[in-house]
């Protein structure tokens, strides 16, 4: 591991941000997983990853997790967007890009020129599926757009991942993230009750629709194997994000009930939020009937589940202000590790409420490869969030961190398209890459 690797963070008020050595990092911490062979469930698909940001990058990640060979064409001298989002920076790299792009190899291509663009259609050439995220105007402009791509390769998997879909009025309308949260209606209902709107606490629509374009490509491609045609598919983070609100949607189109900010204290179960305790707040979910009893004979009053009143969802929802103050004073009287206990014994679904700082230091997610390390071969430390699936009892393990821009560049093109030592240095001389 490097000794001299250190992060830039953003301190509160006026303080500058600190270099801090890597002793003192949290990925000091973290267990260290060698690059292996993981998951191989689409090895010898090649795709083409020309996107940028978080949703993209996201989703070509995932293919790479599963097996993928992906190849990140980036802009020379630039890269991804994403290389620039900062602080913290870790040995000079974004975090939020490392986050994003292990498994794949960088090439720097400026295929804005002739030869340039010869590169990248023959790179189209020799790939199974390629993923973008620019506007459909942008597409067209860069000769990128469906009928372009597939008129190179007629049974490419192409996937768009845009912020208003490839159609329609808002087809070219610019957007992130933020703008699809306001779309889509979840940041008018999260947030205290009577207070602001609040963007979920992380890029929800943006990884969203990364996992439904990995999954739409993979169907796709599945469908290929089976003698079907190339397709075009069409993502868009405002869709993600909307159908993430399906639970809120359907019953607001069934009822007439419009949802309202509560603080997360409006769900349909009857005592579904979170709690004070004597030192630290827990979440309580008590989902059915049989939880209900069992609650209440764990915190030793089980005369409180038959009262009159009580008897169903339903009916407990209705004396929900009720029942979350007795329940709320109850809790007050111990302290969160007690509470845990009691409600673990008793089979009462209970947790904590962890900070980020919580769930990183968790040795059960260490356990489960949730949260590790990976070294380069020069030794430097860069720290990753795993798959987050188990297959054949085994979690993920990465094939290489994620690439320095332009790192894979001679090789790609050897490699992948053949080209000789000579035409690699003309295109270098040329700064195509």
């Amino acid at each position: 591991m490097s000794t001299n690797s250190s992060v830039t963070r953003e301190s509160a008020g006026d303080v500058p941000p600190a270099d801090l050595p890597l002793a003192d990092l949290p990925l000091a911490d973290l267990p260290l997983v060698q690059p292996g062979r993981g998951f191989d469930l689409l090895r010898g698909i090649r795709v083409l990853d020309l996107t940028t940001s978080v949703a993209g990058p996201f989703a070509t990640m995932l293919l790479a997790d599963f097996g993928a060979e992906v190849i990140k064409v980036e802009r020379p001298g630039s890269g991804d967007d994403a290389r620039a989002w900062g602080p913290p920076f870790l040995d000079g790299e974004s975090l939020w890009f490392l986050s994003v792009n292990r498994n794949k190899r960088s090439i720097a291509l400026d295929y804005s020129t002739e030869e340039g663009r010869a590169v990248l259609h023959d790179l189209i050439r020799h790939s199974d599926a390629i993923l973008l995220n620019q506007p459909p105007r942008v597409a067209r402009k860069l000769g990128l757009d469906p009928d372009s791509v597939k008129a190179l390769r007629p049974d490419i998997v192409y996937t768009a991942i845009t912020g208003f879909g490839l159609s329609g009025e808002r087809a070219d309308w610019t957007c992130y993230d933020l703008i699809a949260e306001g779309y889509s209606g979840v940041m008018d209902v999260t947030g205290p009750g009577g207070g602001e709107p609040q963007k979920v606490g992380t890029p929800a629509a943006d990884m969203l629709a990364g996992q439904d374009a990995a999954l739409a490509t993979v169907a796709a491609l599945f469908a290929r194997q089976a003698g079907g045609p190339g397709r075009v598919i069409d993502v868009a983070l405002v869709d993600s994000m909307t159908r993430f609100l399906t639970c809120r949607i359907v019953p607001y189109l069934g009822s007439g009930e419009v949802p309202t900010r509560s603080g997360g204290t409006d769900s349909v179960i009857a005592i579904y939020q979170a709690f004070d305790t004597a030192d630290a707040p827990i979440t309580l979910g008590l989902g059915n009937d049989n939880l209900w009893s069992r609650f209440w004979q764990a915190v030793g009053q089980p005369e409180v589940a038959a009262e009159p009143g009580f008897a169903s969802n339903a009916e407990r929802r209705a004396r929900r202000p009720e029942i979350v103050a007795r329940i709320g004073a109850i809790l007050a009287t111990k302290p969160r590790a007690h509470w845990l206990s009691v409600f673990r014994a008793a089979r009462i679904p209970a947790g904590p409420i962890n900070r980020v700082d919580e769930i990183a230091a968790d040795p059960t997610m260490h356990g489960r490869g949730m949260v590790y390390r990976v070294e380069r071969e020069d030794g430097s430390a860069v720290p990753q969030v795993g798959t987050g699936i188990q297959l054949d009892g085994a979690f993920n393990r990465p094939r290489s961190a994620p690439p320095r821009l332009g790192e894979h560049s001679q090789a790609v093109l050897a490699d992948v398209l053949g080209y000789d030592r000579d035409k690699i240095s003309r295109l270098a001389a040329a700064d195509v890459i």
